[in-house]
């Protein structure tokens, strides 16, 4: 028997031996109690608010669609971004703005092709749901290297970080979530080298 079941052994001895010197104690009445009621309340965790960018899907293919003699064309569709803003106003900095940029690295063959620059690549951003307060904005159309400008300077493709959305008071559009897409076309040379091309559009937010 071990050092435990001994002291237990002997407890129990030592209580009967107890009991047994008291013949005439009466038992309890069982009815002789009383209950008490035991109440907490508990808080709601009150967390931070957040404003946060989420992509519905990691992937987009494009396909050969209005190509020409001269320049051969690439388009699909970004898939849907979506800026989330839990902050309440008290939460968000006096004068805050946020905008959603994206950049593009150069297209790598991987056959060993010549890589195609990003400046071959643009976008036509695509509100899809702004909210009700008219303060989201979808940003300008970026055309490529070997487009007229359609306003100065913006031919140059997703070489740098362009606007997809953005609002210019955030405290004007907190509570809400938005969404946005845009048109992307890839426009290279007719002589440019066949087989399979990969570049990554990365997006972020900013405030």
């Amino acid at each position: 028997m071990n050092a435990r079941a001994r002291l237990h052994v002997a407890t129990a001895a030592a209580v009967l031996a107890g009991t047994a010197a008291f013949p005439g104690v009466a038992a309890a009445d069982p009815g002789d109690s009383s209950d008490i009621q035991v109440s907490v309340d508990i808080p709601v965790i009150h967390q931070p608010g957040v404003l946060a960018l989420t992509v519905a899907g990691n992937a987009v293919t494009l396909s050969e669609n209005g190509s020409t003699a001269l320049v051969r064309q690439f388009t699909g569709t970004l898939p849907t971004v979506t800026v989330t803003d839990t902050r309440t106003a008290q939460e968000i900095p006096a004068g805050a703005a946020w905008a959603v940029l994206g950049t593009s690295s150069d297209f790598a063959g991987t056959a060993g092709q010549p890589v195609i620059s990003a400046g071959h690549l643009g976008w036509r951003p695509r509100l899809i749901d702004g909210g009700g307060t008219g303060q989201v904005a979808e940003g300008e159309e970026v055309v490529t290297v070997l487009d007229d400008p359609t306003q100065p300077g913006n031919n140059v493709g997703l070489t740098d970080q362009e606007l997809l959305v953005s609002t210019y008071d955030s405290a004007a559009v907190t509570g809400g979530s938005y969404d946005v897409n845009a048109d992307l076309f890839l426009r290279t040379p007719a002589g440019v080298a066949a087989g399979s091309y990969h570049a990554t559009v990365t997006i972020s937010l900013f405030e």
